[in-house]
Formats: structure tokens, sequence, C-alpha cells
């Protein structure tokens, strides 16, 4: 067979072999110009094997060199995808924190501004009506729960200033990552109830901080409040968010299932869910960390407390808008 027809018979067969080591590149990282790769990763293993075999066929036949080092090329280039060690997964886990949870979370914009709506909206509406009028506050919280917060945020009671009744710092943290936990597993399982338990969830959590903050800068506790949410707000509430998304793209997944049946689409979305779930077991743990072992502390200054406040607020959502651009984003649909 002369060299013109053997390139002719395999040549779009070696240019997606390119365009699936492209796409694994850039997966890893290093972007490469080209399409995204359109064959199946099932496939590969028996495309490479072809590969070797006309590449040892057009050696024998003594083709072109340049022919010959573009096959050595793809080889080599499939041998370091196909036959390369696994990274550890201490490595995997770090990618994905990186790069991999805010692609994802980017992924879902959609279900994500839906439940940034219905999380802020209630809180912000909830807090400048307790604002103006506290006595609305007793539409959504108890007596009791409202003494406990004038007691807690009460600034002439230096013992009662940190946000907290009693406890160790590693007691606390303890209850604050059970608390936010078991609020981010009830807005990711909300979706099962066809994306209404989500919305509940969020809408009534998004009522109670609202009422807090409102009702607390009313009656002249706003001080120590805010000293003690600022900081840990940034993790805590955007994880929150995050959750509610997860919740909302499980509900979606029942409601409008799409082109895929209906038992599909929600494997495909709790996979989605359970990735998403792992990051924002992560932040909560980071939160509950630095709610208890930062935002407790009485004597620091303000300038620092909102400083860092400030600060960790840009790397949250800086992270989250700019985290892994840059490469393919796999995670999408």
């Amino acid at each position: 067979m002369r060299q013109e027809q053997f390139v002719a018979r395999h040549q779009a067969e070696w240019q997606e072999l390119e365009l699936w080591l492209h796409h694994r590149a850039r997966a890893r990282g290093a972007p490469r110009p080209g399409a995204p790769a359109t064959v199946p990763d099932g496939e590969i293993p028996a495309r490479y094997r072809r590969l070797c075999q006309q590449l040892a066929l057009a050696r024998r036949r003594g083709y072109s060199a340049p022919l010959l080092e573009r096959l050595q090329r793809l080889m080599q280039e499939g041998h370091a995808v196909l036959y390369r060690a696994p990274p550890p997964r201490w490595r995997m886990a770090a990618q994905f924190v990186a790069g991999g949870f805010p692609r994802l979370v980017r992924s879902q914009a959609t279900v994500m501004w839906a439940s940034l709506a219905l999380f802020a909206l209630p809180l912000v509406v909830a807090g400048l009506l307790v604002l103006w009028r506290p006595e609305l506050a007793h539409n959504v919280m108890g007596p009791e729960q409202l003494a406990q917060l004038e007691r807690m945020y009460d600034s002439g009671d230096p013992a009662r200033a940190l946000g907290r009744d009693s406890g160790t710092d590693w007691r606390m943290f303890g209850h604050y990552v059970m608390n936010n936990g078991s609020i981010g597993l009830r807005m990711f399982a909300g979706g099962l109830l066809a994306g209404v338990g989500t919305v509940f969830v969020l809408v009534f959590n998004g009522l109670a901080i609202g009422t807090a903050a409102g009702y607390l800068q009313a009656v002249g506790h706003g001080g120590p409040f805010w000293r003690f949410v600022c900081t840990h707000a940034a993790l805590e509430l955007t994880a929150l968010v995050i959750a509610g998304g997860a919740g909302l793209r499980l509900g979606m997944a029942l409601v409008a299932p799409g082109n895929r049946r209906r038992r599909d689409a929600l494997v495909h979305a709790g996979r989605i869910g359970a990735r998403l779930s792992f990051g924002v077991a992560l932040m909560l743990v980071a939160a509950a960390f630095v709610e208890a072992f930062w935002s407790s502390i009485a004597w620091l200054p303000d300038w620092l407390r909102f400083g860092v406040a400030a600060l960790l607020w840009a790397v949250v959502l800086g992270w989250l808008w700019r985290g892994g651009r840059g490469t393919e984003d796999a995670d999408a649909t």
C-alpha cells in the first residue's frame, strides 16, 4: 500500500486520538489548542493498540520520516497517559478543591443563582423589616429564642459577647460542624422532594438569619453580632448556598429530566450533588474552625477582625469565580 493511501485510511483516527490527548492535557492544567475530544474514553485503549500496529507497519514499509515521527509522538503521548501511575489520593483531592470544585459550581450556575436568590432575598427582606419594626421578629422566633440571642450578644456582659453561651473551643467546633452540616444535608436531600424541601430550608434559614440580624441591630446588640459572624460567614453562607444549589439540581432531575430517563437524570444529578457535597463539607468544616477559634476571640481589634473578614470573602468569591479557569471543564453537564 502506498503511503498516501495509508495516510488517507487512518488520518481521521489519528486526528481523533490527537484531540483526545489534547483534551486530557487541558484537564491536567496544560492548555493546548484544539476542539473538545469526541472519542469515548473506553475506546482509547483499542485505538492505541491499533496505532502501535500502524507505526510498526509504517516502519516496515519504509514510509517517510515525518509520518514516522508523527506516529511515534502519538504513541509516546498515549503511553504516558494510559500507563502512568495514578496520582495520590491527596493530590486528586487537592486538585478537586483548587480547580474541580469551583468549575463544577460554575457549571451549575442556573441552580446556584436560584439558590442564592431563595436564601438571600428572604434574609435581606426579613432583616430590613425587623430592623424597622422589631416586634415582627416574634412572627419568626419565639420569646425564648429572642431572649437567648440578646444574652449571647449583650455587649454589656463580656462573658456573653462571643456569640455563644459556653463551651471550650474544641467542643464548640464539633457543635458548629454538626449544626451546619445538618443544615447543608437537609438542603441537598430536600431535592428528593422535587426540590420543595430544598426551597423550604433555603427560605426558612434566610428568614431566620435575617430576623436575628435585624432584631439584634434594632435592640442595640448589633456590634457584637457583626463582629462574631463577619469572618466565618464567608465560608458558611457560601457553602449553604452551594448545598441548596445541589438540592435544586436534584429536584430538577425529577421534575424536568430533559432527554434522559428520570432515573438516569436523577443518578446523574446525584453524582454531581455528591461531588458538590464533598466541597461543601470541607467549606463547613473550615467555617466551623474559624467560628470556634477566631470569631470567638473577644480581644481582637475591629480593624483586624473586619480586615480578615474582607480578605476571606475576597478569597472565597475569587476562588469560586476563577478557580480552575483555563482548563477544560470536564465537570460540566
